[in-house]
């Protein structure tokens, strides 16, 4: 190692002296002066405490800093397969660009995917296709409360506040969902001005700090809300209760960060960190969501309103469905976050080790809103890693009825992945308030952008249902999706899961959810609920010694054990188990 350090450093002083001789004299003085800033820095880094790399190593220590700094970009553009990158994969980036750009998103030669690995899924194409639905599917939100319902697309914006994303990000935001007749979600950041500037129809997003619709000391402003709820471009109104990369947690902006407009739009004071709290101050069961809910819709004028949040318990989901029967009041809409989704910073514990995936919360409500017979007035949202048509098919036969997408949004508007959104160095402008890497996005060619990839994804969308043998939403079932369990094995989703029927759970619960649905209470959040039975487990009974009789095993007829058969616990007792058919999972 050190041989390969003493040639590298003469082949510099080489190459410094070759220079230092073209330049003339004066070459030589730069050479001098270029040999004194070398040896202060080594001799201050033999100085310092703080790294140990650098008082070993002098100078070429500093090296480790910097391949460090160009990490990302070495493992993304160079080591990387394309389907290898977390969070997204070149090929999904690839794709996203490229329609963004209005351009032939195809490839060549081939899937790259194993499509023999464990986890694969894929769709049921049609022996017989239909013809491409002409007109987009929208979908209706607004349960029997709603006076002012709103036909939502397949795919929208998703939560980014004014803050998190510069100004430009969401004005091209704004003109793409504006052409292309989507919802932009504002994000718990509050309603911006930039919101409103191109006219798009928008969800204005409630978070536990209630920006833009708070008093001074923080609490929610019927008076606020009402006025800015009435904005012809608001049709919708979205309570965060949690997102999915960090739920159970709030944030907080430091006061460093805070710009004027910031601190307008967020109605927070300057020189002061805007917090956001893990809760809602103004809800803190069940019941009292429910009752938030039906007043925000009568002080939005009948609007939709809903709630978002990454599932944790299902204790929880379940108190939820109670209340709305208890109460008789219903969100218009749910939004299930997947923890899988992502943010502008987050602890690297709550991204990777805190809330449930998309695909199991989003089952989950769907089939707990079904067994308390509540699905057919609420309508589901899927969001979390949407990013291509099939991405928005999946989500819809697995419960959902539309889908929000957030950062391939951002990588439509420019985003690279650059993953320094926490840290208000965005190479390409979108997630930063610097105003020098602000002016490179330009609004005009980005908005067209956002335009153009939701556009092509929706068409996509419509043209993977037509090639499976439907032309709406509501034709497509959980047996055309299916998922490699094994190297020899494939289930559909009707086989993998079992789907409640209609009213199940408040007739019989099945034995899997039924100590859930017991526990579950309209007054309570979380596993601690009071419940009908003991919270202590009593003593067991002494067992007399007995010598039981010696068990013969049965064998098979290669005289290998046999396991006896339990029943299926996740199936009530006294019902048959279906008769299987293996071509349909």
């Amino acid at each position: 190692m050190v041989r390969f350090l003493i040639l590298a450093l003469l082949s510099v002083l080489g190459f410094i002296a070759i220079v230092a001789a073209t330049l003339g004299p004066a070459g030589w003085w730069i050479v001098a002066g270029v040999v004194v800033l070398l040896l202060a820095l080594g001799i201050h880094d033999v100085l310092q405490t703080r790294h140990a790399i650098l008082r070993n190593f002098p100078v070429l220590g500093r090296m480790r800093f910097l391949l460090e700094s160009i990490r990302p970009e070495i493992q993304q553009y160079f080591i990387e397969r394309n389907t290898d990158g977390r969070p997204f994969d070149r090929d999904t980036r690839s794709l996203i660009y490229a329609r963004a750009k209005g351009a032939d998103s195809h490839k060549a030669f081939g899937t790259e995917r194993d499509v023999n690995e464990v986890g694969y899924e894929y769709l049921l194409h049609s022996t017989a296709p239909v013809e491409v639905a002409k007109d987009q599917h929208r979908v209706r939100i607004g349960g029997p409360d709603c006076t002012q319902p709103y036909d939502m697309s397949l795919m929208n914006i998703s939560s980014m506040s004014f803050g998190s994303l510069s100004k430009n990000a969401v004005l091209a935001m704004n003109k793409g969902a504006a052409m292309g007749g989507f919802v932009h979600e504002t994000g718990e950041g509050g309603l911006a001005s930039y919101h409103l500037e191109h006219g798009a129809d928008l969800f204005w997003e409630i978070g536990s700090g209630y920006f833009g619709c708070r008093d001074a000391e923080g609490n929610f402003d019927p008076e606020v809300f009402a006025a800015k709820a009435s904005n012809e471009h608001v049709k919708g109104i979205t309570i965060k209760l949690s997102q999915g990369a960090k739920p159970g947690l709030g944030g907080v902006l430091p006061a460093a960060k805070i710009t004027t407009e910031i601190a307008a739009t967020r109605g927070v004071p300057m020189g002061v960190d805007c917090i956001s709290p893990a809760s809602h101050s103004t809800f803190s069961t069940p019941r009292e969501l429910m009752q938030f809910v039906a007043r925000l819709r009568k002080l939005a004028g009948g609007k939709p309103v809903g709630y978002k949040f990454c599932v944790g318990s299902r204790t929880d989901v379940l108190a939820m469905c109670k209340a709305m029967l208890e109460t008789g009041i219903t969100p218009d809409f749910i939004t299930i976050d997947g923890s899988e989704g992502g943010t502008g910073a987050a602890p690297l514990e709550y991204e990777d080790h805190v809330g449930t995936p998309l695909t199991e919360g989003l089952m989950l409500v769907h089939n707990a809103l079904v067994g308390c017979g509540l699905r057919s007035k609420i309508r589901l949202g899927a969001a979390g890693k949407v990013a291509t048509g099939s991405d928005v098919l999946k989500r819809l036969i697995q419960g959902a009825d539309f889908t929000f997408s957030a950062r391939s949004m951002m990588m439509a508007t420019g985003c690279i992945q650059a993953q320094k959104c926490h840290t208000n160095e965005c190479p390409v402008g979108v997630a930063t308030q610097d105003p020098r890497l602000v002016r490179a996005l330009d609004v005009e060619d980005k908005g067209n952008r956002v335009y153009n990839y939701h556009k092509l994804t929706v068409q996509e969308a419509a043209q993977l249902m037509a090639s499976m043998g439907v032309t709406n939403p509501a034709q497509l079932n959980t047996r055309m999706l299916r998922r490699r369990v094994d190297h020899l094995t494939t289930r559909s989703y009707a086989g993998l899961h079992h789907w409640l029927e209609p009213g199940e759970l408040l007739r019989q619960p099945p034995r899997g959810w039924a100590p859930d649905w017991l526990e579950a209470d309209a007054d309570n959040f979380g596993e601690h609920a009071p419940v009908p039975w003991p919270t202590q487990r009593e003593p067991a009974p002494p067992v007399e010694k007995t010598v039981a009789p010696k068990r013969v095993e049965p064998k098979d007829s290669t005289h290998r054990t046999v396991e006896p058969v339990h029943p299926n616990p996740q199936r009530p007792e006294g019902r048959p188990a279906p008769k299987t058919a293996p071509h349909r999972g």
